[in-house]
């Protein structure tokens, strides 16, 4: 893909900043359909190529985003050879210096988000609450909510499966299994099906 092409998923002025990273690397991108398993991600191919996914439905600046953090993989492995920890501490430090290095690129409401961000960068996208609400498209169906917005003892719906939360455990819910009494954690993000059990309330 050209970087012209790439362009029109882009927020305006990103490309001084892609060209300096790309640098002599041959980078393939795919632009992919929206994946509810990831956002993007990055491999090296076997030819000594470099190969870059993002999902084609993202905001463009979460579109960026995404593409710096697997553009770090990349720069962090060329310059750190492939031992490393894929999230250690080289991929934190090059995706941080990219982020503030084109913090600019951002919208002012989103800037200090991704300032905080970049202090202790996370592998997971969804571990990232700030940035999670920040770009999070209400759901029509009312019922669905974040497990941090239910209340003890409410019932709720994932995956089939009904459940009741019990507690909060530092920055997980404590939840148990209706069906088979098995305990489970869950992320405060994870997006559920409220249950309404008494339809007076």
């Amino acid at each position: 893909m050209s970087i012209n092409t790439l362009e029109q998923y882009l927020p305006e002025n990103t490309l001084t900043f892609l060209k300096k990273w790309f640098a002599d690397y041959r980078i393939h991108i795919r632009i992919t359909k929206d994946r509810n398993s990831k956002l993007g991600d990055y491999r090296k191919m076997p030819d000594k190529s470099h190969q870059i996914t993002v999902n084609s439905t993202l905001d463009k600046q979460l579109f960026f985003f995404v593409l710096t953090h697997e553009l770090a993989h990349l720069l962090a492995f060329e310059n750190f050879n492939f031992r490393i920890s894929a999230h250690g501490k080289e991929w934190k430090d090059t995706f941080r210096e990219m982020l503030l290095e084109s913090i600019n690129v951002y919208t002012d409401d989103l800037k200090p988000i991704i300032f905080k961000y970049s202090k202790n960068p996370k592998a997971n996208f969804m571990a990232s609450p700030e940035l999670v609400r920040y770009f999070h498209i209400e759901n029509s169906d009312d019922n669905l909510v974040f497990v941090e917005d239910l209340l003890i003892n409410d019932e709720f719906r994932y995956k089939g499966d009904d459940y009741k939360l019990l507690e909060k455990k530092k920055k997980l819910y404590l939840c148990i299994n209706s069906s088979n009494n098995n305990k489970y954690l869950f992320r405060a993000l994870a997006k559920v099906e409220k249950l309404i059990i008494n339809e007076e309330q």
